[in-house]
């Protein structure tokens, strides 16, 4: 079992940046693939990006890409999401999730989910 904790979503204006941490217990992540996704008021959740177990693979969504970094630190059982360039549309409820399978944008091939933090960005 695997319990994840996401930190550092608040209120930034567009055009900021924010960093959010996912913090896992109950078991190392260093042998899974973890992703973060998105979900805005009415709307579905959204891929944002992967990363592999080892880190040395990404992945992300085209809208995201070049704005937002994810990387871990296995060591620290973390995983970080830099969000830099952020705009309205980026307001939502941001999970952290792990999952068995290389990287997928798919959310129903994702085991373990945090609680969300929710970043909201002003115009």
């Amino acid at each position: 079992q695997v319990q994840l904790v996401e930190s550092g979503g608040g209120l930034v204006q567009a055009g900021g940046s924010l960093s959010l941490s996912c913090a896992a217990s109950g078991r190392t992540l260093s042998s899974v693939a973890m992703g973060w996704f998105r979900q805005a008021p009415g709307k579905e959740r959204e891929f944002v990006a992967a990363i592999s177990w080892s880190g040395g693979n990404t992945y992300y969504a085209d809208s995201m890409e070049g704005r937002f970094t994810i990387s871990r630190d296995n060591a620290k059982n973390t995983v970080y999401l830099q969000m830099n360039s952020l705009r309205p549309e980026d307001t939502a409820v941001y999970y952290c999730a792990a999952t068995e399978v290389a990287l997928t944008a798919s959310p129903s091939l994702y085991d373990y989910w945090g609680q969300g933090t929710q970043v909201t960005v002003s115009s």
